[in-house]
């Protein structure tokens, strides 16, 4: 197919997964800059996806918002009608919840990817954006990984976005879909569920609970803030080559137990709250991406990692009443039977 960009930018975007952490940051930011593009968000409102991230655009005059399942052609198919490209967030996120439903991530993350793809292509649209993850390229013990680059994942949550990012760039070639796919590193941010690393460890430390960390923590991650991720999202939407892919990092290498080191020391705690818990199955050791593909197109990264950062820890500081909620009922059973086999010391359990 082609490789060229659009003309200019889809307006009228359905954006899926919009409430989650990173989909709720791009619409925030699109609204921000105009109150009245047309814009809906679908939104299943699995435990990772809140109505709360939304409020601050909540009155926005193009916003409309939908409960709904991307893999229910039923409920994608009008609404894809209304709009003239897709942005896709939507999909099951975390690897440790993959080991143990990896069901529910080929159903999101492939079937759904399928249904919002196929609506994409009966109703002509100008853009289908595919947001993936540097997990699909699996673990490196050196380098950087390019968008050519074999894929290696290695869970069922890497293997799911895979499969998706692949049907993508199927739909391209076949049907002549304009589509893009970006593949970031990991991106913090306010608003992020508290499975993650940084507001699980963040949270448990407010509250002086042991913070789990994985094997020797010398796991390497590369670390993004979300504006600076929203931002790669947007260019490729409104820049980006059709039927390309586009790495996306933040150029921020860290050990896990350097980021918890860090952590705590932002918020004056002791490392003593760190627990060194069995490592989980599969865990790779480092990711990295090679971004110089899209940093051609102008894209940069603004954001100082240890600003962020600081700002981030403090965001969840200052917002208990966001997450504190969060971290009851499905989230506690979750956490528990995560964790409590691998924890030295269960009482000190939520």
């Amino acid at each position: 197919m082609a490789k060229s960009g659009p003309r200019s930018a889809p307006r009228r975007l359905l954006v899926t997964g919009g409430a989650g952490f990173i989909g709720s940051a791009f619409v925030r930011r699109l609204l921000r800059e105009d109150p009245d593009r047309p814009l809906i968000v679908l939104d299943k409102l699995t435990y990772a996806g809140n109505r709360a991230n939304l409020e601050p655009v909540a009155d926005s005059p193009g916003f409309r918002f939908v409960v709904g399942d991307i893999a229910d052609a039923q409920v994608v198919e009008p609404l894809a009608g209304e709009v003239d490209a897709i942005v896709n967030f939507a999909a099951e996120s975390h690897v440790d919840r993959s080991i143990e439903s990896p069901d529910a991530f080929i159903r999101t993350d492939v079937y759904g990817t399928y249904v919002l793809l196929d609506a994409a292509r009966r109703h002509g649209h100008r853009r289908y954006v595919q947001v993936s993850t540097d997990e699909v390229y699996g673990s490196l013990a050196t380098g950087s990984a390019g968008e050519s680059d074999r894929l290696e994942p290695r869970s069922p949550y890497a293997a799911s976005k895979a499969a998706g990012d692949m049907l993508v760039l199927a739909y391209g070639t076949t049907y002549g879909l304009p589509v893009g796919v970006t593949r970031a590193s990991n991106t913090f941010g306010p608003y992020q569920y508290p499975e993650k690393i940084l507001p699980l460890f963040t949270t448990n430390a407010i509250d002086g609970q042991p913070l789990p960390l994985y094997g020797d923590g010398l796991h390497v991650r590369d670390w993004l803030y979300v504006d600076d991720h929203c931002a790669a999202v947007e260019l490729v939407l409104s820049d980006g080559a059709a039927g390309e892919v586009y790495n996306v990092a933040g150029g921020n290498e860290l050990t896990n137990l350097d980021l918890t080191h860090l952590i705590l020391d932002e918020l004056g705690l002791p490392r003593s709250l760190i627990r060194s818990v069995p490592d989980r199955p599969g865990h790779d050791r480092r990711y990295s991406v090679d971004a110089g593909k899209i940093r051609e197109l102008g894209w940069r990264p603004q954001a100082s990692f240890r600003h962020a950062l600081s700002e981030t820890i403090r965001w969840y500081v200052d917002h208990p009443e966001w997450w504190r909620p969060l971290k009851d009922g499905e989230y506690l059973g979750y956490y528990r039977r995560q964790y409590a086999e691998r924890l030295e010391e269960s009482s000190s359990l939520p």
